[in-house]
């Protein structure tokens, strides 16, 4: 069981590494890498009729996420995907989800800020608003001091939190009126 371990923590670096040889340089330069992915847990038996089929990729871009140039929250894999006009995944990383979450659908970005005191009382920075639901508005950000807690579940907040490097590079793709798509 070590071995396999070994054998995957070794091919999650080699791909990693595969992704940000082949990001764009603006990226690369002042960025880590695209994603922090751990090994899955041990497979279990397959279902009847699907021997032999291969798990689906974590890390793919998820099925009928829209088109063109997007950016895609997946609320039940905690993840967000910043996809370029042709359909090419320019990164993907982890969330911390916000305690009211919007429903699947397509939104634009309706404002940004770059620094503010988040709902939470946290310091917050890249501020990326695209959905309000039951008058909590939802958006993206990264808390300056690089926190990804989770959010109080008895408070109504709308902050979907990320990494500071990855918040910088969703400010960059996510201006006024680009898409959001979110997905189950």
């Amino acid at each position: 069981m070590a071995g396999l371990t070994a054998a995957a923590l070794a091919a999650v670096g080699f791909l990693a590494y595969q992704a940000s040889a082949g990001a764009p340089a603006d990226l690369r330069s002042r960025t880590k890498p695209v994603s922090t992915a751990s090994p899955s847990p041990a497979t279990a038996p397959a279902a009847p009729g699907s021997a032999g089929k291969p798990a689906p990729d974590s890390l793919a871009l998820p099925p009928r996420s829209g088109s063109g140039e997007r950016v895609v929250y997946a609320l039940g894999d905690r993840r967000v995907w910043l996809v370029d006009d042709g359909g090419k995944v320019l990164r993907t990383f982890p969330v911390m989800p916000s305690a009211v979450s919007p429903t699947p659908g397509t939104y634009a970005v309706t404002s940004r800020t770059g620094k503010v005191r988040g709902s939470d009382g946290v310091q917050i920075e890249h501020v990326v608003r695209f959905a309000v639901v039951d008058g909590v508005t939802v958006g993206f950000s990264a808390a300056v001091d690089g926190s990804m807690s989770s959010p109080d579940p008895s408070r109504k907040t709308g902050g979907v939190r990320m990494a500071r490097a990855d918040g910088d590079a969703l400010w960059t793709v996510a201006t006024v009126n680009s898409t959001v798509v979110v997905v189950p």
